[in-house]
């Protein structure tokens, strides 16, 4: 995603350091929210003792040993999560950094984040097809082997299908996991596959954009291209009337978004390339973690 190898290995042993400060310093983000999820996995049967839970007796094996048998959980103490990353064209566009590289920021500090807790960790790049795809596996060595690919990639298609990755998680991962997708959302957002995502895992949407995508400066007649199609229009940026429908048409994108994630059941959150980001995501999970506490969700 960045061209000077020097300058990633630089960025990513500061991001790693940057985010060892964020889990230490702010115990209510990153690390003490979304990475600190409880599941129940299955464990065995074993023959029912007075006292237990009635609920949990197991009547296949009951009825075939003539006897009560009940099945037992243990809680989980990891989680599995899974960037779904876009790679797709529009990702190159930046005013002082691309959003490519702002994902890959936060990609690796939320990565960093689920191996202080021992989590395991995998990745899914996508544009209009799924590019590669990575299971999850503990460990550091994976880690920064998830990272090089993140950061090495070179996207075999500037178009952008989402929906394309979500079916594909939907269909492969079984278990239950945590998606994390990072993206511009441009010019496609998810479709009726995030729905079905949703209703077995839980997902979280990061929005990646750029302040020159929101406003548009007066500099006279300039030809724009999409970096996705490759079409170019020329456009008079010192219309006024130009600017205010463009500005307008943002905003209600933003707004429809937002709504389809809220309805989905999916969190979301919207981050400029120009902004720190370490603040705004604790605050995110941090309040993710008090909705769920509220609603008594143990997911």
């Amino acid at each position: 995603m960045m061209e000077d190898p020097k300058d990633i290995i630089r960025q990513l042993r500061k991001i790693e350091l940057t985010t060892g400060i964020l889990v230490e310093g702010l115990q209510s983000g990153i690390h003490h929210s979304l990475f600190r999820g409880r599941g129940m996995e299955f464990d065995g049967i074993r023959e029912y003792m007075a006292g237990d839970d009635v609920r949990a007796i197991d009547w296949n094996v009951t009825a075939r040993l003539n006897r009560p048998f009940i099945k037992e959980y243990t809680e989980e103490r990891d989680q599995t999560f899974y960037f779904v990353v876009d790679v797709s064209g529009s990702g190159l566009f930046g005013s002082t950094v691309s959003k490519q590289k702002k994902i890959l920021e936060v990609t690796a500090s939320l990565a960093f984040a689920a191996l202080r807790n021992n989590d395991r960790i995998g990745l899914c790049l996508f544009s209009d097809r799924v590019e590669k795809f990575i299971p999850a596996k503990r460990g550091r060595r994976h880690l920064i082997s998830i990272l090089n690919t993140l950061a090495f990639h070179t996207p075999q298609s500037p178009g952008t299908d989402p929906d394309c990755a979500l079916r594909f998680l939907a269909n492969s991962i079984p278990r239950r996991s945590s998606f994390i997708i990072l993206s511009d959302f441009t010019p496609s957002p998810p479709g009726r596959s995030l729905g079905v995502l949703v209703h077995r895992h839980e997902v979280v949407a990061i929005r990646v954009t750029d302040p020159r995508e929101q406003e548009i400066p007066d500099i006279g007649s300039v030809e724009l291209e999409d970096a996705e199609t490759g079409e170019q229009v020329l456009v008079n940026t010192s219309d006024p009337l130009f600017r205010r429908r463009f500005a307008a048409s943002v905003i209600a994108y933003e707004r429809d978004l937002s709504r389809m994630f809220t309805k989905q059941g999916t969190r979301y959150i919207s981050l400029r390339t120009t902004d720190p980001y370490e603040i705004p995501l604790s605050r995110f999970f941090r309040d993710g973690k008090a909705r769920r506490a509220a609603h008594g969700r143990i997911f």
